[in-house]
């Protein structure tokens, strides 16, 4: 009788370990997702160039990212980042992602004040996509908030 029950006590560990083996199996089948290849001919490009770093990000027609890169991304750290070069070697390789896709064209829009926007716009260009139409949607102040007092000396 006592043997019984040890025997019955070994096969139900031996099916709740098996059970956790398939579900461990399964959780590692789930994360493993293949990305679908996109092919696309023609985008919109988005420079954000900041006193700090310079974004590009290049989208579909539609609006979702096909590629991005950044001066930070591209190993540059603290104030190198916002250096015309730093930005060049960022398009570069988002241009190189989204040519590898089969991007020809894109049009630009520029936003921000920072050194490195004409510098990506050339290297865009430089990397084999035909610009089409550049626009600076930078915002402009409107009078913008109520001034600081006057100092007096």
């Amino acid at each position: 009788m006592a043997g019984k029950k040890k025997q019955e006590k070994r096969e139900k560990k031996a099916r709740a370990k098996a059970q956790m083996q398939q579900q461990a199996q399964a959780k590692v089948a789930k994360k493993v997702r293949k990305a679908k290849k996109r092919t696309l001919t023609e985008g919109k490009v988005y420079i954000q160039s900041t006193f700090n770093n310079t974004m590009i990000t290049i989208t579909d027609n539609q609006g979702e990212v096909v590629a991005w890169s950044s001066a930070g991304r591209s190993g540059f750290k603290g104030s190198k980042k916002s250096t015309p070069y730093a930005a060049s070697l960022a398009a570069k390789s988002a241009a190189t992602k989204a040519v590898d896709m089969g991007m020809t064209q894109a049009s630009v829009w520029v936003q921000g004040v920072g050194s490195g926007r004409d510098a990506a716009i050339r290297s865009l260009d430089a990397a084999g996509l035909h610009l089409g139409e550049i626009r600076d949607i930078t915002p402009l102040p409107h009078n913008g908030p109520r001034p600081r007092k006057a100092r007096r000396v």
